[in-house]
């Protein structure tokens, strides 16, 4: 996995490598040089090309100084426009600033004008205003400064992060550059893959500057292909239906008949052996019916049609020969079903994924599902994230990962928070974040997709962190792939039928 740091574990990086022997100014000369090469590389070349350099102040500041430099000294023509003095920056940017005049460059201050009048003539401009330590809202001069790099048609390469984005959080709270590159040093930082920082981003390019080895101590990742390849079990020649994972899934309502279908379809599809659906007895007719590679358990049920506190025996009884319990969609908020859903979750012998109505049921009350024998792994959307945690959805835009990191501590279970850029925590602390999907999600029933491939990937053995992790990048890919082919008319179905190809996909790159 790639690692993904915090404005302060960059800042710790920085200081472990200047403490191990390299000077603050050889990384800020290295950092600026890769920066100069990424435009080189954009603009093809360096004859006949102008580069725009926007400066702030701080080491961000200083590393366009550094590229503007190294693009002058190989021949491209330079503009730098400063938006903090030059000659109040502080070292090693401030050393930078004298030694521009060694390329024959100098600062010019900066006005909306005058940047306008540079831009009309730019190959490529460099956003170095603002680093990754930036909060708030840009304001004055600097809100001025990000306005006209906008409004420039030229490509822009931003340092580190684009200006105006929150590095701890991405979050965007008032004007932020939007890039076409952004170059990073030793990983990428959080701002720039969560949204909306990532949509500020553009393309991200990780450099090396050598920072000392062992140093990173990241405690967020990025998923990759190759890791999820990697965690994907297969089946032993000898193999039979029991040995490749026994899900039950305890899901659906008289109102709600659908999910179950669903969910034990995507935990077949992603290689569970058996799955067992277990539903009110009055809907099993209709569920039989759209799920017929299941074997299935009535439940005793209330009079509106929903799972009785009965039911909970019959469950019970299907898990002794299980390995996995997938429960919650389509369950509705009655409060006996709630009562029966935390009294499952708390006696269940074999991990579990909970999703919807089940998550619903701890309303208000997360911490109580830390009262367990197995592993958990919960599935919110924000609507249901709110509902758990008594957070607002502004709350929780303003910093996503801390809020599902203390979710996961709270509840002492994994948490994933869906959403484009779906985060998974572990009660540690350590979280992962998943690049794949998007808006063709959005689609009803597509939740439960995710329920069913997660509880087929505990049942097949992998851990709680993984399967979420696993599962949420597979869910992506299959959706990626069935948008290809039915657009914004996308349905949960689809992505159930693609799951194969989305392995497949990750098997072959």
């Amino acid at each position: 996995m790639k690692p993904v740091l915090t404005p302060q574990q960059s800042n710790d990086l920085d200081r472990a490598t200047q403490a191990a022997g390299t000077p603050a100014e050889v990384l800020m000369e290295r950092a600026g040089g890769a920066v100069a090469q990424a435009a080189i590389d954009r603009c093809g070349g360096v004859y006949g090309r102008r580069a725009v350099v926007v400066c702030g102040k701080g080491n961000n500041g200083g590393d366009g100084l550094v590229a503007a430099r190294h693009l002058a000294r190989r021949g491209m023509r330079v503009s730098v426009i400063a938006v903090e003095a030059l000659d109040e920056l502080r070292e090693p940017a401030a050393r930078n600033a004298g030694r521009l005049g060694e390329q024959g460059l100098t600062g010019r201050t900066f006005s909306p004008a005058g940047l306008a009048a540079e831009l009309t003539r730019a190959d490529v401009v460099i956003d170095a205003i603002f680093g990754t330590g930036f909060r708030g809202v840009p304001e004055d001069e600097w809100a001025a400064a990000i306005e006209g790099v906008n409004a420039g048609a030229a490509p822009v390469i931003a340092v580190d992060i684009p200006s105006g984005v929150d590095g701890l959080t991405g979050a965007v709270d008032g004007d932020a550059v939007q890039a076409d590159l952004t170059v990073t040093f030793g990983a990428a930082k959080v701002g720039v893959v969560l949204l909306p920082g990532a949509e500020h981003a553009g393309a991200v390019r990780v450099v090396d500057i050598g920072f000392t080895d062992g140093a990173m101590d990241p405690t967020t990742f990025l998923v990759e292909p190759g890791d999820v390849a990697a965690s994907l079990p297969s089946r032993a020649a000898d193999t039979h239906k029991r040995a490749s994972g026994v899900v039950v899934v305890v899901a659906g309502s008289r109102a709600m008949t659908g999910a179950p279908a669903l969910i034990a379809r995507a935990a077949a599809r992603i290689g569970a052996g058996l799955v067992v659906v277990a539903v009110p007895t009055s809907i099993l007719p209709v569920v039989q019916a759209s799920s017929v590679e299941s074997v299935f358990a009535p439940l005793a049920e209330t009079s509106s049609g929903t799972v009785a506190a009965g039911g909970l025996s019959t469950v019970l009884e299907s898990l002794e020969r299980a390995d996995s319990l997938a429960i919650g969609p389509g369950l509705t908020r009655d409060e006996e079903t709630a009562g029966f859903v935390r009294d499952l979750v708390r006696a269940s012998p074999v991990p579990v994924v909970l999703d919807a109505d089940g998550l619903n049921a701890f309303t208000g009350r997360a911490a109580d599902a830390a009262d367990r024998k197995a592993e958990l792994v919960m599935t919110p959307h924000e609507g249901e994230f709110g509902r758990l945690t008594g957070l607002d959805a502004r709350a929780l835009g303003s910093d996503r990962l801390a809020a599902v990191r203390d979710l996961a501590a709270s509840a002492k279970a994994i948490a994933l928070l869906k959403g484009t850029r779906t985060i998974v925590a572990e009660p540690s602390g350590r979280a992962t974040i998943n690049p794949t999907g998007g808006a063709v999600l959005a689609t009803a029933g597509s939740g439960d997709v995710l329920t069913g491939m997660i509880g087929g990937l505990l049942a097949r053995g992998l851990e709680p962190a993984e399967a979420a992790a696993v599962g949420a990048y597979l869910h992506g890919v299959a959706g990626m792939l069935a948008g290809q082919d039915t657009g914004e008319g996308t349905l949960a179905g689809d992505l159930v039928d693609r799951v194969p190809d989305a392995v497949r996909a990750v098997l072959d790159a």
